[in-house]
C-alpha cells in the first residue's frame, strides 16, 4: 500500500520543487516590477503637473504684468480698459480688483457674465483680505487666498500681488478672482484608470475638490488622532507639505483601510510650483492589483502545466487508494454525525439555561424554537406563528422594528443589532439589546436567530451607581459652601441684630424687615447645615406640621418674587387638613423650591397653583398621605430629560441661573421623610409635581407657623 503511494509522493513533490521556484523567481522580480511600476507613473505625473505649472505661471505673468501696467503713467480710465481686457482675454478670470497700500479698494471690476448679478460679499471679502496679505508680503510675490466656499464652486480663489512701488498713487496691491478648475484638468488624465486615486493638496495644505473623496476624508482624519492607522499616508503628506517630489510605497493593510483593495500601492507625489516656490502639490496612489493579477496568473500556468502531465498518475493512484478512501469517508461521517447531534444536544441545553431570551424564525418568517428565558413571557401559541403575533402588548411600531430588522438581516446576511432601546415588549417599558443574527449554513426551519438581552436591571444599577457618585460629590460641595458662606453670612446676621436694636426692635416700621433677613438668614443657615447632611441619607426629626400656616406665609415670602416675575401664584390648601409629620424648615424648602422653578418655567402672565389633599383610599384611623401638587402653565420639560431632573447638578436653566440643586434636595428631603415625588410634564403645556407626604400620628398634632 505505502509502495504504491511513491511515485505519486515524487510527482507531487517535483510539482512542488518547481511551483516553488517559479513564486521565488517572481517575488525576486516583484521589486524591479514595483520600482518600474513607480518610474513610469511618475513620468506620467510630471507630465501632467508641468501643464498646471505653466497654467499657474501664465497666471502669475498676467498678475505682474497688471501691475507693472498699474505702475504705468495714464489715466485711470485707461488702466480701467487695460485691466478689462485682461478679465475678457482670459476666460477663467472672474473679478478683478485694485487696493491702494492702506488697503482702500480703488476699481473693482467684474466679469460681463456676471455683471447684472448681485456683487458676492464673499469674494470681495476675499478679495480685500489676499491683497492685505499681498501688501505684507515682499515684492513680486504671488499670494494665494484659500478656497471660496460660495456653494458654487470650490474652485475659486484669488490671487494677489504688490504693485510696483513707482506707480502714480504709490504702491498698492492687484488682485484677481479665478476659477482654478480649468488649471487643473490636466490631472484629470492621471485617473482615468480605475485602480489609481489623486490626492491634491492645496497651498493652505488642504485638499482640493479634484480629490478623491475617501482620501481626503482620510486627510482629514491625520488631525484627529488617525494617525496610527495610515502612517503610509502621513508620510505622504509630510512630504507633500514640505514641497518634495518622490515614490512611496505603501503596505497591503493600509491600502485596505483607504479603500484600495488588497494589494501594495505605490504613491508618486510632485510639487506644482509658482516662480520656484512649491504652492500646490499633487500625489497619486496606484494600487499593483495588476502586477499581483499577472504574478497568480503566471503561478496558474505553472500548476496547469504540471497538473497536466501529472493526470494520468492521479487517475490511476485514485483506483489504489478509492477503496481506503471510501472507508475512511464513512467512518469520518459516523462521527460527524455523533459529533453533530452531541452539539445540537449541548447548544440547546445552553440556550435553555442563559438567561437571554432567544427566538428562532424560519424561512417563512414563523417561530420554530423559543428558549426556556423567553418562553415563559410569550403566549402559549408562540412556536408557529409570525414574529407580529408574539408580542401582542407591544405597540404596533415596535414589532414592526424587530420585524424590519430580521428582514434587513436576511437580506444582505450581516448582523444587525438595536443597542438599549426602550422597548415596550411585556407590559412594561424597558431597555434591550436586541441582535438579529443569520444562519449561513441554517437549513429552512431555523433561518434567523433574534435574542433579546433584557438591560432593566443593568441600567437601574448603572443609574443608582451615577446617583451614589454625585450626592458623593455634592458632599464635598457642601463642606466648602459652608466654609465660604457660613462666616459671611454670620456677619451680615450680626450687622442686621445689630441694627434692630437701634431702631428699638420690630415695632419700628423698618423692624420688620430686618427680623425678615435674620430669619431668612437662620434659614440659610439651616440649609446650608442640611445641605452638609444631603448625602448621608439621615432621618429627618418630623414633628407634626399644619399646611395651612406654612403655606400662607411661604406665599407671603413669594409674592414679591412672583410680582417681578408677573407670574399669578394661586394657593388652595384647606385649614382642615390633618398635619404632615415633617421637618417644618425642610418642608418650607422643599416648597420653596417647587414654586420657585415653576415660577422661572413661566413666562410672563403665567399661572403657578400650589394645592393639596388628602389622598383617597387611605383608612380614617390609620396616618395616611396627604398630596401636594404645584402645577404651572409653563414650557414643561422635554421627554429625555425627566429621568435626570432629580440629578445633582443637572439644570436646563442658562449658565449662572441655577446650581442643579434644587430638585435633588427636594427629591432627597421627601424620601427622607417618606413621601413619595413625581412629575409629569409636557413641552408647552407645562409640568405638575406631585408629592405624597406621610400623616402625622394623632398625637404628635400641633401648630407650627412659618
Amino acid at each position: 500500500m505505502h509502495r504504491s503511494f511513491l511515485p505519486l509522493i515524487l510527482l507531487l513533490s517535483a510539482l512542488a520543487s518547481v511551483a516553488g521556484g517559479a513564486v521565488w523567481f517572481i517575488q525576486r522580480d516583484r521589486q524591479a516590477l514595483v520600482e518600474q511600476f513607480g518610474r513610469e507613473r511618475r513620468a506620467q505625473l510630471e507630465e501632467a503637473t508641468r501643464g498646471v505649472a505653466e497654467a499657474l505661471e501664465d497666471l502669475g505673468d498676467d498678475l505682474r504684468f497688471a501691475g507693472e501696467l498699474l505702475a504705468q503713467p495714464g489715466s485711470a480710465e485707461e488702466h480701467r480698459r487695460e485691466l478689462r481686457a485682461l478679465l475678457e482675454a482670459v476666460g477663467q478670470y472672474r473679478a478683478i480688483a485694485v487696493y491702494a497700500p492702506d488697503g482702500r479698494e480703488l476699481l473693482h471690476l467684474v466679469d460681463r457674465r456676471a455683471q447684472r448679478m448681485p456683487r458676492d460679499p464673499a469674494q470681495a471679502a476675499a478679495l480685500a483680505d489676499t491683497a492685505r496679505q499681498a501688501l505684507a508680503g515682499p515684492p513680486e510675490r504671488i499670494t494665494p487666498s484659500r478656497p471660496l466656499a460660495d456653494g458654487a464652486s470650490k474652485w475659486m480663489r484669488v490671487f494677489a500681488t504688490p504693485i510696483p512701488s513707482e506707480a502714480p498713487g504709490g504702491a498698492g496691491a492687484i488682485a484677481i478672482l479665478v476659477d482654478t478648475e480649468p488649471f487643473f484638468a490636466p490631472l484629470r488624465l492621471v485617473t482615468t484608470d480605475e485602480n489609481t486615486r489623486l490626492l491634491l493638496l492645496g497651498f493652505h495644505g488642504h485638499p482640493a475638490p479634484l480629490s478623491d473623496p475617501e482620501l481626503a476624508a482620510w486627510h482629514q482624519r491625520l488631525g484627529q488622532g488617525g494617525e496610527g492607522l495610515v502612517p503610509g499616508l502621513r508620510t505622504l503628506v509630510s512630504r507633500m507639505r514640505a514641497g518634495e517630489a518622490g515614490t512611496l510605497r505603501i503596505g497591503e493593510a493600509e491600502a485596505k483601510r483607504l479603500g484600495m483593495g488588497q494589494a501594495d500601492v505605490v504613491a508618486t507625489f510632485e510639487p506644482i510650483r509658482m516662480r520656484s516656490e512649491a504652492s500646490w502639490s499633487v500625489a497619486t496612489l496606484s494600487s499593483t492589483r495588476a502586477l499581483r493579477t499577472h504574478e497568480r496568473m503566471l503561478v496558474l500556468r505553472l500548476s496547469l502545466a504540471a497538473l497536466l502531465v501529472a493526470v494520468f498518475l492521479l487517475t490511476f493512484g485514485a483506483y489504489v487508494v478509492l477503496a481506503n478512501r471510501r472507508a475512511v469517508a464513512l467512518r469520518e461521517s459516523h462521527r460527524h454525525a455523533a459529533r453533530l447531534a452531541h452539539l445540537h444536544e449541548k447548544t440547546q441545553k445552553i440556550l435553555d439555561h442563559i438567561p437571554t431570551g432567544v427566538l428562532a424564525l424560519n424561512a417563512e418568517g414563523r417561530i420554530s424554537a423559543v428558549n426556556q428565558a423567553l418562553r415563559a413571557r410569550l403566549p402559549s401559541t408562540a412556536l408557529g406563528s409570525m414574529l407580529v403575533e408574539v408580542f401582542p402588548a407591544a405597540p404596533p411600531h415596535v414589532v414592526q422594528r424587530l420585524v424590519s430588522l430580521v428582514a434587513a438581516t436576511l437580506e444582505d446576511g450581516h448582523v444587525r443589532s438595536l443597542h438599549a432601546e426602550p422597548l415596550s415588549l411585556f407590559n412594561e417599558k424597558g431597555h434591550y439589546n436586541v441582535h438579529a443574527v443569520p444562519l449561513e449554513h441554517g437549513d429552512e426551519d431555523v433561518r434567523t436567530l433574534l435574542v433579546l438581552e433584557d438591560l432593566s436591571n443593568v441600567r437601574m444599577l448603572e443609574d443608582q451607581l451615577l446617583r451614589a457618585e454625585k450626592l458623593a460629590t455634592v458632599g464635598v460641595l457642601a463642606a466648602g459652601v459652608a466654609h465660604e458662606i457660613g462666616t459671611p453670612l454670620g456677619i451680615i446676621r450680626g450687622r442686621a441684630e445689630y441694627m434692630l436694636g437701634k431702631l428699638g426692635g420690630a415695632a419700628h416700621p423698618q423692624g420688620r424687615g430686618l427680623s425678615a433677613i435674620i430669619e431668612q438668614i437662620d434659614r440659610v443657615s439651616r440649609t446650608i447645615r442640611q445641605l452638609l447632611d444631603f448625602s448621608r441619607f439621615q432621618p429627618a426629626e418630623a414633628r407634626a406640621v399644619f399646611l395651612a400656616p406654612l403655606v400662607h406665609g411661604l406665599r407671603e415670602l413669594m409674592h414679591i418674587e412672583a410680582e417681578r416675575r408677573r407670574v399669578t401664584l394661586h394657593v388652595d390648601v384647606s385649614e382642615h387638613l390633618p398635619p404632615l409629620a415633617a421637618d417644618a424648615d425642610q418642608l418650607q424648602q422643599v416648597l420653596l423650591n417647587l414654586v420657585l422653578n415653576a415660577c422661572d418655567a413661566c413666562s410672563a402672565g403665567g399661572q403657578v397653583r400650589l394645592s393639596a389633599s388628602r389622598v383617597s383610599g387611605n383608612a380614617s384611623e390609620a396616618p395616611g398621605l396627604l398630596e401636594l401638587r404645584v402645577e404651572d402653565d409653563g414650557c414643561g420639560i422635554a421627554p429625555e430629560h425627566l429621568h435626570q431632573v432629580f440629578d445633582p447638578f443637572f439644570t436646563t436653566k442658562k449658565r449662572g441661573q441655577g446650581t442643579g440643586l434644587g430638585l435633588t434636595m427636594v427629591a432627597q428631603i421627601v424620601r427622607n421623610h417618606g413621601g413619595q415625588v413625581e412629575i409629569d410634564s409636557e413641552p408647552g403645556r407645562g409640568t405638575c409635581i406631585t408629592l405624597r407626604w406621610p400623616v402625622a400620628a394623632p398625637r404628635w398634632e400641633e401648630h407650627h407657623a412659618v
